[in-house]
């Protein structure tokens, strides 16, 4: 009897399959728009400075290499809890909010998802349409019901009015994902005035939000990223906060997020709390340590923080300045006013409004790998070949 016989292949996930297609492309004028991860002029997804030299006290000073515990190391969720809602904010001093150390943003969002499985039994989550395609696997999996309210309609733009209807009628009670800042995989964020109208919908609806932070920094500075987060914790009695240390701490590899937690009272935080670590231990024991320490060595040392603070200042730059550039670059190509919403757009995403034809012609013809979707990384572009990009998006849009 073969007891593997059964066993199916599972499809590889797009966005990496891209990547082993781009590894390939002999094209040395290929671009890489797929992958969402950070890259500077040269192509190279750089390790902050701050980040090194965290390393190097790191190395000199650490002594053991012992478990840091189901919720990871104190210090790391104190800084990034000061950092999510500002030091002075009394939800601290009140100890009214908890950070529980998880493998990534995305070991975040599935210990969220198995804690509403677990101690919200019924409770739907709702998902915006689009959004990062791992949210839907990640929840499934975790059993929940997932459902969607719309995002971005049909002409590629923010539909506010349709999102908030739409919320206007979820069930008292379900769980709403909502995107801090630079929306995965748009790039199109609400304003505040929107945030404003979106609080409304979920105090008016009795809703449970669940904001994804992936990319504090990326979108118009670190503290101006988090101003829903911020709102809606000084509203709300109770919010959960996905937060990752991927983007703007560099440490992709190193695996660093956290679950954090706002409630209603101390006491309650502790039950909450001791339920996170019950799962924790079930999914992954304890977190792994080194990003953390880097991320709480930097946060707890001024000069360092100073620093990391200015290079986050100059990757957001730099990403802003690629999408004016693109679209100053499509201009003579009669594309700008078409394409104009991606100057608009904040973070390393854009929507761009390419078909999936269009992306597969840009694969084909120019080697340029773009998700079906038309979602472009625009880390990926580079200052030197926007004219060439510019003229590929020109040639598949006109012909």
């Amino acid at each position: 009897m073969s007891h593997f016989a059964a066993i199916g292949r599972v499809p590889g996930d797009p966005i990496l399959g891209l990547l082993d297609a781009y590894r390939i492309d002999s094209n040395p004028a290929k671009l890489d728009l797929g992958v969402g991860v950070y890259k500077d002029a040269s192509g190279l997804t750089p390790i902050p400075r701050a980040v090194k030299l965290a390393e190097q006290r790191l190395l000199e000073t650490e002594a053991t290499k012992t478990y840091i515990g189901g919720h990871g190391a104190p210090e790391f969720g104190e800084r990034l809890l000061a950092l999510t809602f500002d030091a002075g904010n009394a939800l601290l001093a009140d100890q009214l909010a908890g950070a529980t150390q998880t493998p990534g943003g995305t070991g975040a969002l599935r210990l969220a998802g198995e804690f509403v499985a677990r101690n919200l039994p019924g409770r739907a989550i709702w998902l915006s349409n689009p959004t990062w395609p791992i949210h839907e696997s990640i929840f499934a999996t975790c059993g929940l019901r997932v459902e969607h309210y719309p995002y971005v309609g049909a002409d590629n733009r923010l539909d506010v009015d349709a999102m908030l209807d739409a919320l206007q009628r979820v069930p008292a009670g379900d769980v709403v994902l909502l995107h801090a800042c630079c929306h995965n995989p748009t790039g199109f964020d609400l304003s505040q005035q929107d945030w404003q109208r979106v609080l409304e919908v979920v105090k008016a609806r009795e809703l449970l939000p669940l904001i994804d932070f992936a990319y504090q920094g990326f979108g118009d500075g670190l503290d101006e990223d988090a101003w829903a987060v911020r709102l809606f914790a000084a509203e709300l009695p109770e919010l959960l906060v996905t937060s990752s240390c991927s983007k703007n701490f560099g440490l992709y590899r190193e695996r660093t997020g956290a679950l954090i937690v706002r409630a209603e009272n101390a006491e309650k935080l502790i039950d909450i709390r001791s339920q996170l670590a019950f799962l924790a231990r079930n999914l992954w024991s304890t977190p792994p340590s080194h990003g953390a320490a880097v991320v709480a060595q930097i946060l707890g040392d001024a000069e360092l923080k100073t620093l990391w603070a200015e290079e986050v200042d100059a990757m957001r730059q730099r990403v802003a300045s690629l999408r004016s550039g693109l679209v100053a670059a499509l201009r003579p190509h009669g594309l700008d006013e078409r394409l104009a919403h991606v100057a608009q757009q904040r973070g390393m995403f854009s929507y761009t409004g390419l078909t999936a034809e269009q992306v597969a012609r840009l694969r084909n013809e120019f080697s340029i790998y773009l998700v079906s979707s038309g979602r472009a990384s625009v880390a990926g572009m580079s200052e030197e070949r926007l004219d060439y990009l510019a003229a590929a998006i020109a040639r598949v849009c006109q012909a």
